[in-house]
């Protein structure tokens, strides 16, 4: 252990979103801190999050987003030789995937991030929950996102349990104003945006179809993923005003230039985009999900899930009424200034190390009772 700060090794399995951009700013502010960090993953990681250029090491682990035994068992092979190259003072896994596999690595101490849930499609499967249980009752230390991840954990044998905080990385100033950037859209209406991987969980077909009958505002989904060729489909068919963007780098310009920002997933935990839009000032409407009620509290409307109709109304109410708007842009801002940053973000995580390697005491384990405080972690 050089330096009296543990030698750290990140390890994540295919991500082109919070997962990834959560792992490149724990990696950034902890080699900030002092510590020597070498993170693991797919080369498609390195390559969209840089890890390099914020000072770690990198080597690739190619573990795929979905369980496959080949594939699964080249990632193993491939992570356990690199830890026993490096020999790091710590393991920190990030999502059920590089849990797994880190697991199956043999490296101590072990630290997993649950960032996900299983989705009910997800959790009918048998391998899933079994291999959703290895995961829980390896981890020397278990970090969650959300107060639900928390209990499933728990649930499933996990030993030590603790709240996670995820912080979503701050965005750069917007380059563009928001006449420049509707300009460049073609947008004249309202602009309702959404942003994230065009995933089943994220339930943008909700989104779809709650917009027809909204012009003439457009809905403007930044991201791309699996149901973008189905969601693309959708909206020709039903005649909803959706504009898909595909991968931007100009998040900050888009909210800036938004009327409304929309979640309409069925779980997420410390949801990035709504972190995004609040701490821009934006209106957010989001469903009432996993960790989002506690994350938000009063800062954001808040509907059920997979319920078309509830999402097409409060956005109208929203676009119809821009004193409502504002008045709640203003207090999601004011709630999102109570919520942890990176800084300390890594701050908890290095702490855990610490105590794992032996060179702090003990801190207060998470009990079936409790949950994440401060604002609780996606």
């Amino acid at each position: 252990m050089s330096s009296g700060r543990p030698r750290v090794a990140l390890v994540l399995a295919s991500s082109t979103g919070g997962i990834g951009r959560h792992a490149r700013s724990l990696a950034e502010h902890l080699v900030k801190s002092g510590h020597r960090v070498d993170v693991h993953g797919p080369a498609a990681t390195e390559d969209l999050f840089g890890f390099r250029a914020a000072g770690a090491g990198f080597s690739p682990v190619e573990i795929p987003a979905r369980p496959h035994p080949l594939r699964d068992a080249a990632a193993l092979a491939t992570l356990r030789r690199r830890l026993r190259a490096d020999r790091p003072d710590v393991v920190h896994a990030h999502g059920l995937r590089a849990g797994l596999v880190s697991a199956g690595a043999g490296r101590r101490p072990l630290v997993v991030t649950w960032h996900n849930l299983l989705m009910p499609t997800q959790a009918r499967n048998p391998v899933l929950r079994s291999l959703e249980r290895v995961v829980a009752r390896s981890a020397d230390v278990t970090l969650t996102a959300s107060d639900d991840l928390t209990a499933r954990v728990l649930r499933l044998g996990g030993r030590d349990v603790r709240p996670g905080p995820v912080a979503a990385p701050p965005l750069d100033p917007p380059t563009k104003t928001p006449a420049e950037v509707r300009a460049e859209l073609g947008v004249e209406g309202p602009l309702v945006l959404t942003v994230g991987r065009l995933h089943p969980q994220k339930r943008l077909d909700v989104l779809v179809d709650a917009a027809v009958g909204w012009a003439p505002a457009t809905v403007v989904v930044a991201g791309s993923g699996p149901d973008e060729d189905a969601l693309r489909r959708r909206a020709a068919e039903t005649g909803a005003p959706v504009r898909f963007l595909g991968h931007r780098t100009d998040v900050a310009d888009l909210l800036a230039a938004c009327d409304v920002a929309v979640v309409t997933s069925d779980w997420e935990a410390r949801q990035l985009f709504a972190q995004e839009a609040l701490r821009a000032g934006r209106p957010l409407l989001a469903t009432a999900v996993g960790g989002v009620p506690g994350l938000v509290g009063d800062g954001a409307r808040l509907v059920p899930a997979g319920d078309p109709a509830a999402v097409h109304a409060a956005v109208r109410a929203l676009l119809d009424d821009p004193d409502a708007a504002r008045t709640l842009a203003a207090r999601g801002a004011e709630v999102a200034s109570g919520w942890p940053d990176e800084a300390t973000v890594a701050a908890h995580a290095a702490a855990v190390y610490a105590e794992l390697c032996g060179t702090v005491a003990p801190q207060h384990q998470t009990s079936s009772s409790s949950g994440p405080s401060g604002g609780a972690p996606s």
